[in-house]
């Protein structure tokens, strides 16, 4: 199907169920169609031609969950653009991927003076809250009150049209645009409302994470369950735990990184959690001795997905009765694994020649099925680098075990050669985090002259805990042996995060590597 075809079912069945609460505002999903409808037919009313790109550039607001939802239904392209990102880098993509539609907030006016100036395939700019120099989004709306409805659906769904251009993180060079079909939307709709559906009638879903990225995925798939959407406009830790009980949240999603500050909050256990079904992680992998800690606090719903933007969100996925078993001492190794693999996918493991390798053996991580994208934009060398073998290449470095279940040690270019022998830094990472003063932790290389590179630790500590870089070091030695632990260890304040969430090793290297002549040693 379509994607707006999966909310449209949603709003069937439910028309007068509450679909999105923002602050005071409530909307139905009869109410939320009808705008969707609205922003539809002025795209149609103002020339909407194909597959032209629709950017949104906003923080968290309903009228993001709105536009998104409009620009599907009118056959337009979603086009996901992260404020937090450098104007450079959003600039340079937009250019990309010649961006026509853009729709944007108030907050970001004087951004989009500039935009406006360097994109020169823009044609259509709408602030969402408001007139600025370009029509409201109310009055863009009333723009298209006598247009007609145009009828782009085919028989079949139009599974190779394509639903999103979703940039990739681009902490390795410029991001490249993901090209999403309705194929892939579909297959990862369909799988996301079978195994993040959870048992409860009336889902309540708590959106605090950006919706230009994954929570914008996982927004619309509690659509098509005919959930309530309830949108805060940004992450903070205190007013997730205070709205989980206020609203009686049903569905959480949070990557990692804010996860660990919810259980860092000191007054995390001061709320009734009894709700929760499906608390989900994703993004990155998670600290096994935080996942435990989670199932202690937040109840028998924490699970995994795993995805990633050219095969969005389910490729695995380790629910939550897995995970509370787990934390019980139930084969509580698996609470360091993302799950196994979905009902639509085929994942395998290979080494450098595209040779399956056997369950334990580590190599990259690859996938076929029906949520691998169609590839980058207009990159067909790059498209061919990541399908090489038959097989979609995640960059992901892991294992099977024998029971199916997949772990993630590393993302193939975080490997560290250190005197000969790889060191993965997630493994390095999960070990230091299991240390109760650690809040967060990142693991690089640096150049060594001795053993090519080191392993450093940068280490954030929980407010008022007291550790030593040689109690890390020593840790490590004794958990992971004397290859692994870290040889440097530094204490930082924060550690810096990609416009995604995720940990930013590029600037956290950077220093590091700035005299050297390449990034390796």
């Amino acid at each position: 199907m379509r994607a707006i075809d999966y909310f449209d079912k949603g709003a069937d069945a439910n028309p007068d169920r509450t679909a999105v609460v923002d602050g005071d505002a409530r909307y139905s999903y009869r109410d939320t169609r009808s705008i969707t409808e609205s922003i539809a037919r002025a795209m149609w009313a103002c020339g909407l031609d194909g597959e032209q790109c629709a950017g949104i550039l906003s923080h968290n607001d309903a009228r993001v969950l709105f536009c998104m939802l409009g620009i599907m239904r009118a056959g337009a392209v979603w086009v996901p653009i992260n404020y937090r990102n450098a104007m450079d880098a959003n600039v340079d993509y937009m250019n990309y991927v010649e961006m026509t539609w853009l729709f944007y907030h108030s907050n970001f006016r004087d951004s989009v003076a500039e935009i406006e100036l360097r994109v020169p395939s823009l044609r259509h700019l709408i602030c969402i809250d408001g007139d600025e120099d370009h029509p409201s989004l109310a009055a863009f709306m009333a723009r298209g009150a006598s247009a007609e409805d145009v009828a782009w659906a085919d028989p079949y769904g139009n599974v190779d049209r394509l639903v999103g251009l979703v940039p990739t993180g681009g902490t390795t060079g410029p991001a490249k645009g993901v090209r999403v079909t309705s194929l892939a939307w579909g297959t990862m709709t369909e799988m996301a409302t079978h195994y993040w559906k959870g048992d409860c009638a009336d889902p309540v879903c708590l959106n605090t994470a950006p919706l230009s990225h994954a929570a914008g995925v996982v927004a619309f798939t509690m659509c098509a369950l005919g959930a309530t959407n309830v949108i805060m406009p940004r992450f903070d830790a205190l007013e997730v735990l205070r709205n989980i009980e206020c609203f009686r949240v049903t569905h959480l999603f949070l990557p990692p990184t804010a996860f660990y500050n919810l259980l860092a909050h000191p007054e995390v256990r001061n709320f009734d959690y009894s709700s929760l079904r499906v608390f989900l992680l994703a993004g990155s992998p998670v600290s096994p001795d935080k996942l435990k800690r989670g199932v202690e606090i937040f109840g028998p719903c924490m699970c995994q997905s795993y995805g990633q933007t050219e095969a969005p969100m389910l490729l695995t996925f380790l629910d939550a009765k897995t995970v509370a078993a787990a934390a019980g001492g139930d084969h509580p190794e698996r609470l360091g694994s993302c799950g196994k693999p979905t009902s639509a996918i085929r994942l395998a493991v290979v080494d450098d020649e595209g040779q399956l390798l056997q369950p334990y053996e580590r190599g990259e991580i690859v996938a076929r099925g029906s949520l691998v994208t169609g590839g980058y934009y207009k990159m067909p060398d790059a498209t061919a680098e990541i399908r090489m073998h038959g097989w979609h290449h995640t960059g992901d470095v892991g294992y099977i075990d024998v029971e199916g279940y997949v772990y993630i040690v590393d993302r193939k270019k975080d490997m560290i050669i250190t005197g000969g022998f790889n060191v993965y830094c997630a493994e390095v990472e999960a070990g230091i985090m299991a240390l109760p003063q650690v809040h967060e932790c990142a693991v690089i290389g640096v150049p060594h002259d001795k053993w090519g590179e080191a392993v450093k630790a940068i280490v954030v500590l929980k407010n008022g805990e007291p550790l030593s870089a040689e109690a890390v070091i020593g840790h490590c030695k004794e958990k992971l042996g004397g290859v692994k632990a870290p040889k440097t260890v530094e204490f930082w304040q924060e550690i810096p995060k990609t416009a995604a969430g995720k940990i930013d090793r590029k600037t956290i290297r950077q220093p590091f590597w700035a005299s050297a002549a390449r990034q390796v040693h």
